[in-house]
């Protein structure tokens, strides 16, 4: 059993909602993409709509918003399908790896059993039939039948000629019978069946007494009468004769009955979709098309004789006696993000575009999502035509003049986006197409220096760096060595002005330094960094990511491991300098950090601790490397996946965001930057509440403040050191004790300098 937190939102019909303020420290929060539904179903005054990824409630007498995920409770991200059963007040969730869910009350209760099952075969859950206590599961593997008092899975039903497999795509029952829609044909089993796991006791219903052989869409019941979904009509049971109740010519998204109607979604393949609601005996009871929240309809319901509408474009509408209607847009970025992650002036910008192993394109639309003071921007080919031949973006940088944003298309050229949006497109005369695929001009890096410049990289052109500088110009840089597919990708710039490029497709890293000109090419010095002694020492040639820290140092990601270039001002001096691999202690044993393990992304915090994305989860590691701090996976945190793409890090707030498979969150962190005084200090929460059992953070702090928190005598209560410019504390002395109700004293000083009394904190226990 997992409890989940109720966070809630009042809706504005026809706007979009902002999310949850930043997290306390030490927890989570989620950002996935609401707008497209897929399933919608009602119960206990909620409509609850499904996402591919998440799941929200409208309360249908306040109009409030409830988000469900990961980080409320929920022990999957990704839905397939989901039902409320009125009859005992459950949500019932199926997930798209099989798991299932059930809500109820305030509890969730988790049922794995389906998804640990070892079985070959589609595990799939297509639809989902409650009755009594049970719940009766349509799958690719035939019927599955869970307690829902137990939770448990009950029976298994492989109900496929000679009892193989077969997939059902929908269950129902009236009086006498059970009724399994199937890709062999409608089936049918006494519901006083002693056995209804043995195939034989089932019996075939297609192909006898009207109703057409092959596979059947779903089946329902409606006043006591048997539908079945069959080539896009509608067949009904009448004695022993079936009938056809309704066709029209238009292919069926779905079919399904609520309220004593039935409920039909249809698209045709030009893209014209509606919503057509019936009466129990097929004529046409109201129709809803040409409005923009029909536009994929995926399912809808009737509730209180009003028509719901889940939409893959549309997210859930809600329509009242005539076509105008309420719908929910819930404030989040469009989809999931892949490509590269930036966070300034505490705006995050996340690119969605990603690329194969092979570096070859995606064709991903989703563009580019800022998030700025809890609302969500969404810059894409859907939303602006203008953009409409950019895809697959991957990198992005901030112009820290205006904080407008460039953006990289890996295939689409370079993207600026000024206020308004406005936009300014540069392909042609200035990023130069991949050879021998001249359509396509690949942007993969994207950095500004010190002076404004942007270091452009030109993935597969022949002179792969590009510079457009302050001034407006532009200046290309040939390489001084052959380059496989000539293939550039993530820039650094450290604080020599080097510039820090990764080569992939196994092309090591670049390391170029233009002197003191950039005009001037005389004096410009490249190097390479391979595996090898001799070669700069990475652990591997294929390299993934790379980052500078406090100190200055480079550290490299590879596919096996980790290294760190500790002298990058020797680069190109004699000794040439070389990586290291730092060693992390475990037990009696040691081994190089993340050897044989692919490292996707680093991210440097206030503390300088590095925050490493793998498949494996995300690992927080000292200062160092050679110990590591924490691992978060799915199966030890709200973490949305375990196979994490992406990371950074808001240095005034210390939330870390993750890119993951499964959509972004984050997690708000004990480390911020640090600012050159103890200037404007914030303690947080202030006053504390009675019970309060988290973390207090005190933030604003001089990078690594000495923090000492004593009573209004001066007598010590605690210390500790910041970590960067944050200060964390549980609200206990140093005997572990909580402390009283009282004001308390924050005093904090730098190293070497005098102490000053920075805040007070207000506690008020029960």
């Amino acid at each position: 059993m997992r409890y989940y937190l109720v966070i809630q939102f009042l809706l504005v019909a026809a706007a979009t909602i902002a999310q949850d303020p930043v997290p306390p420290i030490g927890q989570w929060r989620e950002h996935l993409p609401y707008n497209s539904a897929i399933d919608v179903t009602a119960g206990n005054g909620k409509v609850y709509c499904a996402t591919p990824y998440s799941l929200f409630s409208v309360n249908t007498s306040t109009n409030e918003i409830e988000r469900f995920s990961r980080v409320t409770g929920l022990n999957e991200t990704g839905i397939r399908t989901i039902k409320y059963d009125e009859t005992n007040n459950k949500l019932f969730i199926a997930y798209q790896n099989s798991n299932i869910d059930i809500l109820y009350r305030n509890d969730i209760y988790n049922i794995p059993d389906i998804k640990r099952d070892n079985v070959i075969g589609d595990k799939n859950i297509y639809n989902i039939y409650p009755l009594g206590k049970n719940y009766y599961l349509s799958t690719g593997l035939g019927v599955i039948v869970i307690d829902g008092d137990r939770y448990e899975v009950k029976d298994t039903w492989l109900i496929g000629s000679g009892g193989s497999q077969v997939k059902v795509n929908g269950f129902a029952s009236d009086s006498s019978f059970y009724y399994a829609a199937t890709e062999e044909g409608l089936k049918r089993v006494a519901m006083n069946s002693t056995d209804p796991a043995n195939y034989s006791n089932w019996q075939s219903v297609s192909g006898i007494n009207g109703l057409p052989t092959g596979a059947c869409r779903n089946v329902f019941s409606i006043q006591d009468k048997i539908v079945v979904e069959k080539n896009d009509s509608l067949f009904v049971q009448s004695g022993i004769s079936w009938t056809l109740l309704y066709t029209d010519g238009r292919p069926f998204v779905s079919s399904n009955t609520t309220e004593n109607k039935i409920q039909l979604c249809q698209r045709q393949p030009n893209g014209i979709s509606r919503v057509v609601i019936l009466n129990a005996d097929g004529t046409i009871f109201r129709t809803l098309a040409n409005v923009g929240a029909v536009s994929f309809p995926r399912k809808a319901i009737f509730l209180n004789n009003d028509p719901w509408v889940a939409d893959q474009f549309a997210s859930l509408s809600h329509f009242g006696s005539s076509l105008s209607y309420e719908q929910y847009s819930l404030n989040s970025p469009q989809a999931i993000a892949s490509g590269e992650m930036v966070v300034y002036n505490s705006v995050f910008y996340a690119t969605a575009g990603s690329v194969n192993d092979a570096w070859n394109y995606q064709y991903n639309g989703d563009g580019i999502y800022t998030f700025k003071e809890g609302a969500w921007t969404n810059v894409n080919r859907y939303k602006y035509s203008q953009i409409d031949s950019l895809l697959d973006y991957v990198t992005i940088a901030v112009d820290k003049r205006d904080e407008t944003f460039w953006a990289g298309s890996y295939g689409g050229g370079l993207l600026h986006v000024k206020t308004g949006p406005s936009f300014e497109i540069f392909k042609q005369n200035y990023i130069s197409p991949a050879i021998g695929d001249p359509a396509s001009y690949r942007v993969a890096g994207l950095a500004f220096d010190g002076e404004n410049n942007l270091w452009i990289s030109n993935f597969g052109s022949n002179q792969p760096l590009r510079v457009l500088k302050n001034n407006g110009s532009w200046i290309n840089f040939s390489l001084p060595f052959p380059l496989f597919e000539n293939a550039v990708s993530q820039i650094v710039i450290d604080d020599n002005n080097y510039k820090w490029i990764v080569a992939p497709l196994g092309n090591g890293l670049i390391c170029y330094d233009h002197g003191a000109s950039i005009d001037n090419t005389g004096d410009d010095r490249w190097r390479r960094f391979f595996s090898g002694t001799v070669n700069g020492n990475l652990p591997s040639s294929e390299v993934t990511c790379v980052a500078k820290d406090k100190n200055g140092f480079i550290w490299v990601g590879t596919t096996d491991g980790i290294g760190v270039i500790q002298c990058p001002e020797q680069t190109f001096g004699a000794p040439a300098c070389a990586a290291t691999w730092p060693i992390v202690s475990n037990g009696n044993f040691a081994g190089y950090l993340f050897k044989g393990q692919e490292v996707r992304s680093i991210a440097v915090d206030g503390a300088d601790r590095k925050w490493v994305a793998t498949r494996n989860g995300v690992f927080l590691i000292n200062a160092t490397g050679e110990k590591v701090i924490n691992q978060f996976t799915e199966n030890n945190s709200p973490l949305l996946s375990s196979d994490v793409k992406k990371i950074t890090i808001d240095g005034k707030t210390g939330e870390v965001y993750f890119a993951t498979l499964k959509g972004i969150c984050s997690f708000r962190s004990t480390a911020t930057e640090g600012a050159e005084t103890n200037e404007e200090i914030i303690v947080f929460p202030n006053p504390v509440p009675p019970g309060f059992a988290g973390t207090i953070g005190i933030r604003g702090l001089a990078n690594n403040a000495i923090v000492k928190i004593t009573e209004l005598d001066g007598r010590l209560v605690y210390q500790t050191r910041a970590l960067g410019g944050q200060a964390s504390w549980d609200g206990r002395n140093y005997r572990g004790q909580k402390i009283s109700s009282g004001v308390y004293l924050i005093l904090v000083s730098d190293d070497g300098r005098k102490e000053r009394t920075a805040a007070r904190i207000f506690f008020i226990q029960q």
